[in-house]
């Protein structure tokens, strides 16, 4: 990497400069927090150096932002692509409720980030007017699934769609970030292929269930 932050081929890359340096700082802030990550180390595990890093970014909070934003961006971006509006609203749901297990499962930076920020109580999120506007439109479409149900007597009517979200986060996020402690404490082990699967789909039957007519 050049004093410029490009590759070593000595061409810029602002693009993969800025993916790779988001890529390293989520790695350093899940791992260790905002207090804990050290902007030399997230530099160095980028291939680039400081000076790029703030150019970029602007400082150590403006980075851990724009990780917030990325994290959120690519589960949001990973739903969309679910295509709830066009399927039956019961197949909807079940597989917005087993993507959000699934994404939670094989994603523990997201949620050591989360736990991070809401220590600062979303402090680095409220400004962000990007990711207000992203939610908005989840849930419009988490309503409009709801909704559908409805009208095909499938679900009840006037469900608030961030209950329904609250209730499918909660299920996947506490089993996540409490199994260590859980595991030890009943001497079961929540981490076993089998239970993850079960559990799995007692998300989806519970969440199902929580809405049904």
């Amino acid at each position: 990497m050049d004093a410029n932050g490009g590759a070593r081929t000595g061409k810029r890359d602002p693009e993969r400069t800025q993916a790779a340096i988001l890529e390293a700082a989520t790695a350093e802030f899940a791992a260790k927090g905002i207090g804990g990550a050290r902007v030399d180390t997230i530099a160095e595990r980028a291939g680039t150096n400081k000076r790029m890093l703030y150019h970029y970014f602007g400082d150590k909070i403006g980075l851990y932002t724009a990780v917030l934003e990325a994290a959120y961006r690519s589960i949001r971006t990973a739903e969309h692509e679910l295509d709830l509006a066009h399927k039956p609203p019961v197949e909807a749901l079940s597989e917005l409720a087993r993507f959000t297990w699934t994404y939670f499962l094989h994603h523990p930076e997201f949620i050591s980030l989360l736990n991070t920020e809401n220590l600062y109580e979303a402090e680095h999120l409220r400004g962000s007017e990007y990711l207000m506007e992203m939610h908005s439109h989840f849930m419009t479409e988490l309503a409009d699934v709801l909704e559908r149900g409805a009208a095909e007597g499938v679900f009840r009517r006037g469900i608030d769609p961030l209950t329904v979200y609250l209730t499918v986060a909660a299920m996947c996020y506490f089993y996540l970030s409490n199994k260590h402690t859980l595991s030890a404490i009943f001497d079961r082990n929540l981490e076993d292929r089998e239970r993850l699967a079960g559990w799995e789909q007692h998300v989806v039957e519970t969440t199902l269930a929580s809405v049904r007519a």
